[in-house]
């Protein structure tokens, strides 16, 4: 589905996701990615039992600070491990589960909150 054509520069907009992508700020980009304001990276992470503290380091080691961590989980809703949301917590971040087109979505209105947002968009 796309939803954006337009984006600012060097803004890291979700502009769609198709089955198995995204494309972000112009680019396709194949599989699950991490996403920040001024950046997008590839992760390997294919389901919610892929997903530990060391796959989010990019995310955690993020400057500015991230603050909102949105979690695509894919097609469906689910939870993250209580462990993994405390962990989380304690680098005070606050993770946000959701399918991953709600995640999208509530991504680019946070990003032009200008919130400190993140996404860990598990591909559908």
């Amino acid at each position: 589905m796309d939803f954006i054509r337009e984006q600012p520069p060097g803004r890291q907009l979700i502009q769609g996701y198709q089955e198995g992508g995204f494309r972000i700020a112009g680019v396709r980009h194949e599989g699950s990615v991490l996403v920040m304001p001024d950046r997008t990276l590839a992760w390997p992470v294919r389901g919610l039992d892929e997903l530990t503290l060391e796959s989010l380091a990019p995310i955690c080691a993020a400057e500015p600070a991230v603050e909102i961590l949105l979690l695509g989980c894919g097609r469906r809703f689910a939870m993250a491990s209580a462990e993994l949301r405390q962990a989380l917590r304690g680098e005070g971040i606050a993770l946000e589960p959701m399918d991953t087109p709600a995640a999208c979505r509530t991504y680019n209105v946070l990003l032009a909150e200008e919130r400190r947002v993140a996404g860990a968009l598990i591909a559908l």
